[in-house]
């Protein structure tokens, strides 16, 4: 089994990226995509981080957290997000994959891929192309042609205060260009 070095720095800026078991694309339920949402706003209080940008897609979303200082457990708060989310999905009739013998041995569900992605932001260009990929996705992944369409997304908030264009999109930002061929070389990784 491999071993994982995560990167952990008080008051970090981090990218993550999570995708769901087998890709179910769960999100295309506009209630999940509300519970995820919920559930992330609660778990702020407790591992104090702010979002700096997200988006929902059916089957993965993509983040940016800046954790309080003195605070870098970022993966307890993932463990946790996925825990709550695995329970109240499945109470409200969501369907997850099949469970596999480790899985079950492990007492895991077959909602959520077991790990997830993360990328420590390293500056503020660094920090503008993550969030332009973050916004820019539901277009990469041919579910809308207008970025007003998509409503899980802070995308939306950035526009209300003029961080972009209404027509910002409608070109592939030429900043995350190398970011899409990196995401497809990694995407065994999440």
């Amino acid at each position: 089994m491999p071993n994982y070095h995560r990167i952990h720095i008080s008051g970090g800026t981090y990218f993550f990226t999570l995708v769901t078991n087998n890709r179910i694309p769960i999100f295309n339920d506009n209630i999940y995509c509300d519970l995820l949402q919920t559930i992330i706003a609660e778990t702020r209080l407790h591992f104090r981080f702010d979002q700096i940008a997200y988006c929902i897609l059916p089957d993965h979303l993509h983040c940016i957290w800046t954790f309080l200082a003195g605070n870098d457990d970022y993966s307890s708060c993932w463990q946790a997000i996925k825990a709550r989310f695995s329970i109240e999905y499945r109470k409200m009739g969501g369907i997850e994959a099949h469970i596999s013998e480790s899985r079950i041995k492990k007492r895991e569900r077959g909602i959520w891929q077991r790990r997830f992605w993360e990328h420590t932001i390293r500056d503020e260009l660094d920090l503008g192309r993550h969030r332009d990929y973050i916004h820019y996705n539901p277009i990469k992944h041919g579910l809308v042609t207008d970025l007003a369409e998509w409503r899980a997304s802070s995308f939306h908030d950035y526009l209300s205060q003029g961080y972009y264009d209404q027509d910002w999109g409608l070109v592939e930002p030429s900043n995350i260009k190398k970011m899409i061929v990196d995401e497809k070389f990694c995407a065994h990784i999440y």
